[in-house]
């Protein structure tokens, strides 16, 4: 498990401070500009403060400078992660609003259903229906649920959890303890937010979290099995649909050709269940029933069904 410190001061610096600091910035900019890129520069300016400075008499010095181009690198990282979650967003936006004018349109070319008789099967459907509103859920905008101390979305390999924490809380505040089967996320001193046992296991080594402007504690978990979709996060609390989320089709050219036939195929018969159609496989057997039917008929297929 990795963790995503914080290097932020506590206090704003006064006006003036600010000020001069941008005054800095715009002449460091210029100086980088005329080394011709950031190494030459950053190069330059290790040797300035090597023969001007005593500052690498310190033994700690190295360590500090690493920690500063760390603090610098997750910055960079956060950024591209807000920068793919937004697209994200607007991609599943698209992909919703889509869907719902074609279930629009398929309304409206659907003939009126008034004043038929509802079957036995279509009652006992609504029954279950009903009595499973309780515990399963329609997804959110990214295949998870929006809970009441947290919420979470999910893609086949990961899962991703948003924690509301108090402004300004620092890391060192944080409870993170990611386990295999288990998770446990709270405030030092206070009630967890969440402790339980995860959904399936996790890949621990490939697990992070990370303060996201200092009121959201993000916490990433890398599945065990990628192909599979989680119904919660942790057992007993509330559970998604399954057959209602939206895989992120813009990534399957990211997968392997065996790994990206085995996700379509789910997308299809996902497709196919909600819409009352016979599955891949369903189709795959009619297709054989025919075919030998049509190479047999001496034989008496009356009583046949192709189910």
């Amino acid at each position: 498990m990795a963790i995503i410190s914080d290097f932020q001061d506590d206090e704003a610096p006064p006006r003036q401070q600010q000020q001069a600091a941008a005054d800095v910035e715009e002449a460091l900019a210029a100086l980088l500009e005329r080394c011709g890129g950031a190494l030459p520069f950053l190069q330059a300016a290790v040797g300035v403060a090597h023969r001007r400075s005593g500052l690498f008499r310190d033994p700690s010095a190295v360590s500090k400078v690493t920690a500063m181009a760390a603090a610098a690198r997750a910055e960079v990282e956060a950024e591209e992660r807000a920068a793919r979650e937004a697209k994200r967003k607007t991609e599943e936006a698209e992909r919703k609003a889509a869907a719902e004018a074609e279930k629009a349109a398929k309304a409206a070319a659907a003939p009126a259903a008034e004043g038929k008789p509802e079957s036995s099967a279509e009652k006992d459907s609504m029954e279950v229906d009903k009595k499973e509103e309780g515990n399963v859920r329609q997804p959110n905008a990214g295949n998870g649920l929006d809970l009441e101390k947290y919420s979470w979305t999910q893609q086949l390999p990961e899962v991703n959890i948003s924690v509301p924490v108090p402004e300004g809380t620092k890391s060192r505040f944080v409870v993170c303890d990611i386990k295999k089967n288990h998770l446990k996320v709270g405030l030092k001193g206070q009630p967890p937010i969440i402790d339980g046992e995860l959904y399936k296991p996790v890949k621990v080594d490939d697990c992070f979290w990370s303060i996201e402007d200092g009121k959201s504690l993000n916490i990433l978990l890398t599945k065990h099995n990628q192909m599979e979709w989680w119904k919660s996060v942790i057992k007993g609390d509330p559970e998604v649909d399954t057959q209602k989320v939206e895989p992120e089709s813009s990534k399957l050219s990211d997968l392997d050709p065996e790994t990206r036939q085995t996700v379509e195929k789910m997308m299809f018969d996902q497709r196919q269940k909600q819409m009352g159609l016979p599955t891949s496989d369903e189709m795959q057997k009619q297709e054989l029933l025919k075919k030998f039917m049509a190479e047999h008929p001496e034989m008496d297929f009356s009583g046949a069904k192709i189910a």
